[in-house]
């Protein structure tokens, strides 16, 4: 079995505002002195975990982000019948054996019962931490120590498995991620254009002239290649070793990337787009991107296509690389749309197997 997968995807996005910075501009990145629009990888992983797509396939199988399951205890615990006092310094002492908890006085709004950074929960440590509310509910009694060690080695959670785990206050308990993302940036040039919009008033009868409001929001268009490598020796360790849910995550993570897109302004810009192009890379070479394919920006000529001429780079670096280090991949498997060659459920069952 071979240990890396690389999954190299081409998607054409139309007009989009997929990832915003800081300012609600679309994300850019300057590659071979050529401006680029870009999709964090953040963004990314975000979408696929939370699809339906990943839900439905892995059901049970998924992990929890948040800071405030020390909320999520302290509610069940006064629902339980238990003093607030009491629900209030049980509830932090189960949240922080995950984070540091924002503050050691009660404040307004519960925030004293959050943990200062996101941590990801598996199903283990979720039904762990049930049945320790349930105990205490019912005995009316602080929780001991050993019940207290609620900090597990995920088995069972496909998203902590493939993107990973860090707690800053347990390092003993981080999970290495099989899963590695690269930023996705567009193959061609690319600008960040501006809309500008105004909104009617629908009850201004009386004749007035001018908007009820204007505004403005930036978006752009492109082909953006994207880099995905696996190392599914590491998975399958972080699975627990389970063969048969390491087949189903790498399935699902393919049928994820290759359908759902960000969903940032998906209402203005409905920009949902497949996958035009995957070439799917298995072996236990030390894997490569083909992003110094696009150093140079693709541009067609004349009546050329630009998804044409992308995949035709794609392919050309692939090549290369194996003339110059000599067989990068012991097997390799493609879909294009534009041909149409392949077919998206045999590429799955590619990488699964």
């Amino acid at each position: 079995m071979s240990r890396f997968i690389q999954l190299h995807v081409l998607t054409s996005y139309p007009p989009s505002n997929l990832n915003r910075d800081d300012t609600g501009r679309p994300k850019t990145a300057l590659v071979g002195d050529a401006n680029r629009l870009r999709v964090s990888s953040q963004s990314l992983k975000r979408a696929w975990r939370t699809s339906e797509a990943f839900e439905s396939a892995l059901a049970g199988h998924l992990g929890t982000r948040t800071k405030q399951i020390g909320r999520q205890v302290f509610d069940q615990l006064v629902e339980g019948g238990v003093g607030e006092k009491s629900a209030r310094e049980w509830a932090k002492d189960i949240a922080r054996q995950f984070g540091k908890p924002k503050s050691d006085k009660k404040t307004e709004n519960n925030e004293d019962l959050d943990i200062e950074q996101l941590a990801h929960f598996s199903p283990e440590e979720l039904a762990a931490i049930k049945a320790l509310v349930g105990r205490l509910i019912e005995r009316k009694d602080k929780p001991t120590e050993d019940e207290l060690k609620l900090l597990a080695h995920p088995r069972q959670a496909v998203d902590i498995a493939m993107f990973g785990r860090m707690l800053a206050d347990s390092p003993a308990h981080n999970v290495e991620a099989a899963v590695q993302v690269a930023h996705a940036i567009t193959v061609h040039r690319a600008a960040v254009e501006d809309d500008y919009f105004s909104a009617v008033d629908d009850l201004n009868t009386r004749g007035a002239t001018g908007a009820g409001h204007i505004g403005e929001r930036g978006y752009g268009a492109g082909l953006f290649y994207l880099y995905i490598a696996i190392d599914r020796a590491l998975l399958r360790k972080n699975l627990g070793h389970d063969d048969a849910l390491t087949a189903r995550a790498l399935a699902a993570l393919v049928t994820a990337v290759t359908r759902v897109a960000p969903t940032g302004m998906q209402n203005s810009f409905a920009s949902r787009a497949y996958a035009g192009y995957v070439m799917a890379e298995k072996g236990d070479q030390q894997p490569r991107s083909l992003a110094q394919a696009f150093l140079k920006p693709v541009k067609p000529y004349a009546e050329e296509s630009l998804f044409d001429k992308a995949v035709g780079a794609l392919e050309t670096r692939c090549a290369n690389f194996d003339e110059v280090y000599g067989i990068c991949a012991e097997s390799r498997q493609t879909v294009n749309v534009e041909k149409p060659q392949g077919r998206i459920d045999d590429l799955i069952r590619f990488v699964s197997e």
